[in-house]
């Protein structure tokens, strides 16, 4: 009997993940093919701040061996469905047969229709790829002006990076405050004003009439100079193959909790991917889809499902510690709710909780890494809010089942310190013990830290109190 025909269309974070879990499932009678638009081996687009502010080289973002040089077509993707012959045309002209296509395209970004602003355009870039990247890095003078078009997360953590270089930042935002998906107003106001003490200015409401090359943006109310434009004004589900194969798509192609599409021989998964139970950009989210698919595929867990993802959002950008998960647009005064507040603007600090039903329903935290572990460990497991909510909020109570992050030996065995990978405190222990004994070691063997990088103090901690008890 011929093996089944598996085609992962995408060599992303997502794609490069299911690719593993299938492989780790050691699978018989399956045909592997992995596609890759880029020609990079996977990398975590996740740290790619790091890369343009320095702190780490693109080397170091990779996901993969060499050895996958042999097990991925790079350089390729695929331009047709033949959805009644299961068949795929791929850009070099070739096709390929498939029992089960997962479409694993992600996404691309989003550039605002302003007069003169193109992709091609002299002194822009996009800020979603490694070739981005090396784009942004080889334009980059120190002292030289920078327009960062969106406050969003991707603009923050751009604006930081390009600070990092020397340059003159200037964050260009259409709404009224940073983040505003993530963070209200007041916690928008706080983050704006520690960026400014960090060196990068911030025009909020802003609205670009157009762009001058070797000039800059130039707004209803005057002109932000800039040598380069780094648009992070979003980005857009990669849904057009799946339009064309006449597959249903709404923001994104949409998928059921077996990550089906409307066709059952086609799936999706990642940031094309649409599913009720979370939203696109999430590294975990992604990464859960990747497990659940691939219990499915190999027959491991015929019964697996995926029923979504919690939101959490970590700002990854030096000298910047936010938090943001779930409900986070909740005022004060609700009737529904528990509604905490701190705002410490000189400070840099403002924490929010929400809780309903006596659990954490949402909370934003900038400048209080304490709370932050505590609040959303307390979201993960879904446990009582100690009574005491203003001790909480400020990281000063926990229940028996969450202790800070800076107290391993405290810390319960199934406490999760690395959500992207679902990785617990009593899975590093035992791969510690297994012999991954350091830092890099327990990256090798749990995957933790290599998803968003916010849990790597927390794993850097472990480590340290397993070589002194062990």
């Amino acid at each position: 009997m011929s093996p089944r025909q598996i085609v992962i269309a995408g060599y992303g974070m997502a794609g490069a993940r299911l690719a593993e879990e299938i492989l780790r499932r050691e699978p018989e009678g399956i045909s592997l093919t992995i596609l890759g638009e880029e020609q990079h081996l996977a990398y975590n687009r996740v740290l790619l701040s790091a890369v343009v502010a320095g702190t780490m080289k693109p080397q170091n973002v990779t996901l993969h061996g060499q050895e996958w040089h042999d097990r991925v077509r790079l350089g390729v993707s695929v331009t047709e469905i033949d959805r009644d012959t299961r068949k795929v045309t791929l850009t070099d002209g070739s096709t390929i047969g498939y029992d089960i296509l997962v479409l694993a395209t992600g996404s691309r970004s989003w550039i605002p229709p302003i007069e003169g602003l193109a992709p091609d355009a002299p002194g822009v870039h996009t800020f979603r790829t490694l070739d981005d990247c090396a784009g942004i890095l080889a334009a980059a003078r120190p002292g030289a002006p920078v327009a960062v078009l969106g406050g969003g997360l991707l603009g923050i953590e751009a604006a930081r990076g390009l600070v990092g270089r020397g340059c003159q930042v200037t964050v260009v935002h259409p709404v009224g405050h940073l983040m505003e998906r993530q963070l209200d107003q007041a916690g928008g106001k706080v983050l704006a004003k520690q960026l400014s003490t960090l060196g990068v200015e911030v025009k909020l409401d802003a609205k670009v009439n157009g762009y001058v090359p070797g000039d800059g943006l130039k707004l209803e109310d005057g002109l932000v100079p800039a040598d380069m434009v780094v648009v992070t004004a979003g980005v857009k589900p990669e849904t057009d193959l799946a339009v064309k194969a006449g597959l249903d798509v709404d923001r994104g192609i949409l998928i059921d909790d077996s990550l089906r599409t409307s066709d059952p021989r086609i799936h999706a998964i990642g940031d094309c991917a649409q599913h009720p139970g979370t939203m696109a950009g999430l590294v975990q989210s992604a990464w859960e889809q990747a497990e659940v698919l691939a219990d499915l595929l190999t027959g491991k867990n015929v019964a697996k499902r995926y029923h979504g993802t919690p939101i959490v959002t970590r700002l990854k950008a030096r000298d910047v510690d936010l938090a943001a998960l779930g409900e986070v647009h909740v005022d004060t005064d609700a009737e529904d709710a528990e509604v905490l507040c701190l705002n410490d603007p000189t400070r840099g600090r403002y924490a929010k909780l929400v809780v309903r039903q006596d659990r954490v329903a949402g909370a934003i935290l900038i400048g209080a890494p304490d709370a932050a572990a505590t609040i959303t460990q307390l979201y993960d497991s879904r446990v009582p809010v100690p009574s005491d909510r203003l001790a909480v909020l400020l990281g000063r109570a926990l229940p028996s089942e969450v202790t800070p992050a800076g107290s391993p030996s405290e810390l319960p065995g199934s406490a999760l310190v690395c959500r992207c990978n679902s990785v617990t405190k009593a899975q590093l222990v035992t791969a510690w013990r297994a012999g991954a004994t350091s830092v890099t070691d327990l990256a090798s063997a749990t995957r933790a830290t290599t998803g968003c990088g916010s849990c790597k103090d927390a794993v850097c901690g472990i480590a340290d109190w397993l070589s002194t008890t062990t």
